[in-house]
């Protein structure tokens, strides 16, 4: 195996972060230097710096229905993080993010590269919004998001846009900004009551209640994969 990929199936990051390291000499196989391209197997003792490196764990990828409360972090002293409510041994991560006062789908794995695939813009992978605003959302509004809200990230479109009720949207974008659904309906005047992701690519929510996690199946696992690693 590759020590990026290595790296990458340990947790520590992803093979492009792993790449870097090497390139900045901080990898060791067995307290040599690792150059890019090496091999190594279960055998070898791998350190990033001082820090050892153990690969010997299964790879995860779970669905989790976040309920709103709930924090993005791995840091478990801050109370409602997300890792003390899936509450498995195995160290796992979220794949991107969602805001606190924000509902639904969201990946978790021990998978680095997997996971930077999935978070990159660049890849282009589909999330899909269910939107409640206090107001009526009217054609107009609609059109505006169509067509492109200013950020201060750039311009935030959405991909796709479907009418649920008068005032619920399905909103379907790429870009992945912070709190960027939120944000563009916000700033064309509407106040939003609620907002919750029901897909990521090809992994949808579906009927997974609030606070409640799965495994992805081997179906969702092989569809995840063909988008992740794309091109």
């Amino acid at each position: 195996m590759r020590i990026n990929k290595y790296l990458a199936e340990s947790g520590h990051c992803s093979r492009r972060q792993a790449d870097e390291l090497i390139k900045q000499n901080k990898v060791f196989i067995n307290d040599e230097i690792a150059e890019l391209g090496s091999q190594v197997d279960e055998t070898d003792e791998v350190k990033v710096g001082k820090k050892l490196i153990i690969n010997h764990q299964s790879s995860i990828y779970i669905a989790y229905h976040k309920p709103v409360g709930v924090i993005c972090t791995t840091d478990e002293t801050k109370r409602d993080n997300i890792i003390e409510k899936i509450d498995i041994k195995e160290r796992i991560y979220p794949v991107g993010r969602l805001d606190v006062e924000s509902s639904g789908l969201i990946i978790l794995t021990n998978d680095g590269d997997f996971a930077n695939k999935i978070m990159h813009p660049k890849f282009k992978h589909e999330k899909e919004y269910l939107v409640e605003t206090e107001q009526v959302i009217n054609e107009q509004s609609i059109k505006k998001l169509r067509q492109g809200i200013k950020l201060r990230e750039g311009i935030a479109k959405a991909d796709k846009i479907l009418r649920v009720s008068d005032n619920k949207l399905r909103i379907v974008v790429h870009q992945g900004w912070n709190r960027q659904i939120r944000r563009m309906v916000e700033n064309i005047g509407y106040e939003v009551l609620s907002l919750k992701r029901i897909r990521v690519g090809s992994i949808k929510m579906e009927d997974l209640p609030p606070g409640k996690w799965r495994n992805l199946t081997e179906k969702e696992k092989a569809s995840a994969f063909a988008e992740a690693f794309r091109g």
